[in-house]
């Protein structure tokens, strides 16, 4: 029995210094100075096409374009990707990858999905942003 109580006691001084040793490293760690990270801006640009009213086909390929006229200075991320969503739900269809978001308009294919008028364009780059929906059809 003694040699039970003493094995709790080492345990529990053993938990009392591992938590005093992470409490201090953790205090330490907050104490160091954050390096001012450079400034950036968040880029969100209009879709503007596909917009309200187009129509699309499946297999056909479009060009999708944004406003590019006035971008800020320093872009969180220059590199877009371009999904498509349904209603309000994304899908996990990637239309166009890798690009620069400067571009203002890449080529895709539309994919083959089931036919619909509630479909929409996000694209991302430093923001998720999302056109307006439109159709596609067989």
């Amino acid at each position: 029995m003694s040699s039970q109580t003493t094995s709790s006691g080492v345990l529990a001084k053993f938990f009392i210094v591992l938590f005093t040793l992470f409490s201090v490293f953790f205090q330490l760690a907050a104490a160091v100075p954050v390096a001012e990270m450079e400034k950036r801006d968040i880029f969100d640009p209009t879709v503007l096409y596909p917009h309200a009213g187009t129509v699309w086909y499946r297999g056909q390929t479009h060009n999708v374009t944004w406003d590019v006229s006035d971008p800020p200075v320093n872009i969180t991320n220059k590199i877009g990707k371009i999904m498509l969503r349904k209603g309000l739900i994304p899908t996990p269809l990637i239309l166009a990858d890798g690009f620069d978001i400067l571009l203002g308009r890449i080529e895709v294919t539309v994919p083959w999905v089931l036919t619909g008028s509630d479909y929409s364009i996000v694209l991302y780059g430093d923001s998720g942003n999302f056109g307006q929906q439109f159709t596609i059809n067989q």
